[in-house]
Parts: C-alpha cells; sequence; structure tokens
C-alpha cells in the first residue's frame, strides 16, 4: 500500500514536471511570437519617418508634384525592400487626407473600406500586417483648424503657371492644383533641406492688421476664393500614411520556434514516461525482491519441516519394524490359533504397506546433492535391466534395451533409482505379454533417454498431474516414484515428459542429458 501511494506520488510529480514545461514553452513562444510584432511595428515606424523626410525633401514653395513623387515612392518601396529589409517586408505606401481617402500610393493597393485599419491602427492578415501613422511634418492648428502653409501637391510641374493666372480666367477647380495635399511649407533645417527665398513682393510673415487674409496662404493660392481653398485643404491635406509589410519572414521564424518548442515538450514529455517506466521497474524490482526474501524464508522453513518430516518418518519405522517382528513371531507359535495367525498376517502386510510409503517418503524428502561422474550409459540401463528380469519373467514381458555406446554426467545412484522407478512403472503398467523398449540415442551435443510401453497409456489431461507426489493410477502405487524421478532429473538440469505411444501406450521422455567428454 506503501509503495503503490508512493508510485503515485512519483508519476504525479512527472506529470506536473511535464505540464511546466509545456506551459513554460508556451509562454516562450508567446513571447518570441510578440517579439516579432514588436519588430515589425518598430519597423513601420522607421518607415514612417523615412517617409515624412522624403516628402519634406519633395517640396517646392509650398507644394509637392506628383510625378515627383510617386517615383521616389515607388523607389522606396522597392529600395527599401531589395536594400534594407532583404526579406520583401514593405510591399505599399498609401498617403492619406483628412478624410482617410488616398491621394497617393505606391506598391500593392490598400482596401481602406476596411475600418478596423483607421480605427485601430493596424490589421493584421494572413501574409501582410496594415499599420497607420500620422505623417511627420504635417500639423493641425490649435483651433483644429488645418496649418494654411501645408504644400499642395500638382500633377505636372508645367502646371503652376496655371495656378498664377487671374481668377476670372480660372475654371472652378484650377487644373493645375487638383491633385494637391498639404503639409510643411518650407524643408527643417535639420533635414539639411534648403529654405527656397521668396518671390519679389510676396511677404512671408503675416499681413499687418486689416490685411487680406488670403495674404497668409501660399503665393499658389491666394486667387482661391475661401471656401474653394477650405475644400481643396479637406481633400488634399496630408495627415497620415498606410504602410503594408510582409510577415512572412516573421511567420517563418515563429513557425521554426513554434516547431522547436513542440520538439522539446515532446522530448519532455518522453523524458517523463521513461521515468516513469524506471519508476516502475524500480518499484516491481522492490517488490519482487520482497518477494524474494518471503519465498526464501518460506522455503527454509519448508526445508526445516522437511527435514522435520523425514525424520519423523525415520523413527517411525523402528516401532513398526517391532510391530511387524511381533506380529510374525505370534503366527509362528505351534499353539496359535488359525484365527491369531491370519490377523497376525493381515498385521505384517499393512504395516509392510505403511514401511513402503514411508521409504518412499524419506527417499522424496531427502535433499538431492549431485555428484556428477561419467557413467557409461549401455552398461548402466543393462544392469537396471538385470535389477527387473524378476517381475519381467514373471509377467512374461519383453524388455528390450537399444542404446549407443556412449557416456554421460550423472550422479550414477541417483541416476539408476530414476531409471528403474520409470522401468518399475513400466512394468506394473503393461499387461502380461506386453513389451516395454528402453532407447537412447544421441541428440545433437546431447543425448536422450526413453522408456517406451504398450500399456494403457496415460489420458492427455493426467501428463502433467502424474508427476505430482501421492498421484497414482494404480492401487498398490505410494504417489511418489514419478515424483522422485521427476526431483532427480530437475537436479540434475534435465527435462522429463510424459507423451503418446503409438498404437497405444505411454513414452516417457528424458532430454538434455550431457555427454561425458
Amino acid at each position: 500500500m506503501e509503495l503503490k501511494r508512493r508510485s503515485t506520488l512519483i508519476y504525479g510529480l512527472l506529470l506536473a514536471v511535464w505540464v511546466l514545461v509545456v506551459i513554460w514553452q508556451v509562454t516562450e513562444h508567446a513571447r518570441v511570437e510578440e517579439g516579432g510584432r514588436a519588430y515589425l511595428r518598430r519597423n513601420s515606424k522607421t518607415i514612417a519617418s523615412t517617409l515624412g523626410a522624403v516628402v519634406r525633401g519633395q517640396q517646392f514653395r509650398g507644394a509637392v508634384f506628383r510625378d515627383r513623387l510617386e517615383p521616389v515612392l515607388n523607389e522606396l518601396v522597392n529600395g527599401y525592400t531589395n536594400e534594407f529589409t532583404k526579406s520583401g517586408e514593405l510591399v505599399a505606401i498609401t498617403l492619406l487626407n483628412a478624410a482617410g481617402e488616398s491621394i497617393v500610393s505606391a506598391g500593392r493597393p490598400v482596401d481602406l473600406q476596411q475600418k478596423d485599419i483607421l480605427q485601430e491602427g493596424e490589421r493584421w492578415g494572413a501574409r501582410t500586417v496594415t499599420m497607420v501613422y500620422p505623417l511627420e511634418g504635417v500639423s493641425l492648428t490649435p483651433d483644429g483648424g488645418t496649418n494654411v502653409q501645408a504644400p499642395l501637391l500638382l500633377e505636372t510641374p508645367t502646371n503652376r503657371s496655371r495656378s498664377f493666372s487671374r481668377r476670372e480666367s480660372r475654371p472652378a477647380e484650377p487644373p493645375g492644383i487638383s491633385n494637391v495635399f498639404t503639409g510643411p511649407d518650407t524643408n527643417r533645417p535639420e533635414m539639411g533641406a534648403r529654405e527656397n527665398p521668396p518671390p519679389p513682393g510676396e511677404r512671408r510673415g503675416p499681413p499687418p492688421d486689416g490685411g487680406d487674409p488670403r495674404q497668409r496662404r501660399p503665393f499658389w493660392a491666394r486667387g482661391l476664393e475661401e471656401a474653394e481653398y477650405q475644400a481643396l485643404i479637406q481633400k488634399r491635406e496630408l495627415h497620415g500614411v498606410v504602410l503594408t509589410l510582409s510577415t512572412e519572414v516573421s511567420q517563418a521564424i515563429v513557425q521554426h520556434d513554434l516547431w522547436l518548442r513542440c520538439v522539446i515538450c515532446f522530448f519532455a514529455g518522453i523524458a517523463a514516461v521513461g521515468a516513469g517506466f524506471a519508476w516502475r521497474n524500480i518499484s516491481k524490482t522492490s517488490e519482487l525482491q520482497i518477494r524474494l526474501v518471503r519465498a526464501s524464508e518460506l522455503n527454509s522453513h519448508l526445508k526445516e519441516m522437511n527435514l522435520a518430516a523425514a525424520g519423523l518418518a525415520h523413527e517411525t519405522r523402528n516401532p513398526l519394524n517391532i510391530i511387524r517382528g511381533m506380529a510374525q513371531m505370534l503366527s509362528k507359535k505351534s499353539d496359535a490359533l488359525p484365527e491369531t495367525r491370519e490377523k497376525s498376517r493381515a498385521i505384517v502386510d499393512e504395516v509392510d504397506k505403511v514401511t513402503a510409503q514411508l521409504n518412499e517418503f524419506i527417499n522424496y524428502s531427502r535433499p538431492r546433492e549431485i555428484r556428477r561422474t561419467a557413467l557409461p550409459l549401455t552398461a548402466a540401463l543393462n544392469e537396471i535391466a538385470r535389477a527387473l528380469s524378476y517381475d519381467v519373467e514373471e509377467k512374461k514381458i519383453r524388455l528390450e534395451v537399444k542404446s549407443e555406446p556412449m557416456s554421460i554426467e550423472a550422479d550414477e545412484q541417483l541416476f539408476r533409482q530414476a531409471l528403474f522407478n520409470l522401468v518399475l512403472n513400466a512394468t506394473q503398467a503393461v499387461g502380461e505379454g506386453g513389451q516395454i523398449q528402453i532407447v537412447a540415442r544421441r541428440n545433437g551435443s546431447g543425448a536422450v533417454i526413453e522408456i517406451r510401453d504398450d500399456g494403457p497409456g496415460v489420458p492427455g489431461e493426467r501428463r502433467q498431474e502424474i508427476f505430482k507426489p501421492y498421484f497414482t493410477t494404480h492401487q498398490k502405487g505410494t504417489g511418489l516414484g514419478l515424483a522422485v524421478v521427476q526431483q532427480i532429473v530437475l537436479a540434475h538440469g534435465w527435462e522429463i515428459e510424459c507423451l503418446a505411444n503409438e498404437p497405444k501406450g505411454a513414452v516417457f521422455r528424458i532430454t538434455h542429458l550431457k555427454l561425458a567428454p
């Protein structure tokens, strides 16, 4: 019970350790994934700063021309991809006005209809991420209005002359300023830009009090009405930039990290399972050792009981011999009655039966100490046949010995006892005029001995039980003869089995006899 409780605790600890490893790897993978996203966010901010510097560098008197800006944006996408990232991360740039509409773009088209882009500032897709930033260099006035000195985007440089014509000769929307966005009117000194000198008659600072407010506009927008100018500002003022970056490289890194984490969790699980099996084997080994100690103690106790029983049986034979002798004396007296003589002979017969059983029991319980010697097999078999010649001749049995000339390693006394019991058992099993064969032959590096008879045989379900103590099929048998034979055979390291002898009878086969050199 204590061992089972301890095993449950160990298995629980191993499972807890494996769960902790899995949680640790999941946490680390989430950190790597978040690091990849943070890297893309930093990279996009760097690109937005670079783009602000590019837009400011393209200004001319508060305006930027589309045909000059678009190639720069395309070159920025291609150049940043090929020279900086080396991984194709930047795939699209889109400049937005105050309404969130695209003014000018480069690279792949961006779907601005998805509200989460403008509301949340970023959207993560399957292979790309889209982020929105306010463009550096564009500002709003404190009252919510737009900086009136923001640049405008012109379609072509040649359209600039049309913006200087008189208002009455100008269409409703000046063609030269139909594609304009706003931003700072001058380059910042720290960016290394050169400030353009104002044209003659144009004032940089605010006009004197009571002056025309159009004098605060850029020179190319002073001929516009206020409503036209505000509509133009609303449509072309630059408020932000949308950047689309590829996430394939980041996803590849994250997938590789996920694969490594899974491998770590897998091997951690294998280690936990292996430790569990190791503990299980240790527990079983400890349990087997405990059982072995108990079995050894029980075996010692049985040996002591065996010796005590053998001693008791030996001591019992002496009183039986006295009883037998006195019964014989009573039967031989001249004045004994016939009834007394008959009862005396019955006492002698019963004492003989008990004495035979005691002798068998003592023989079975005796410790088997094997003293191996080189034993000529043919001579030993012939001697056993001569010892049983009286029983064989009495039942007119034909006993035949077939043996190859060879010697085996065996205890001579125990070997003769075992073979004697087997042949005696065969003579008791066969009827008058039966046949018994003792066959010895080589079998590879060993020898095989078979005792065959043509008696009634042994049923298949009893062929294992006949070697058990006190199991017998003969009325006069003690049930210890074959048990003693098996004990002697196993003590030598041999094997014995009972088989059917075709067409009738039984075969007792002893195998794995070692040949003597």
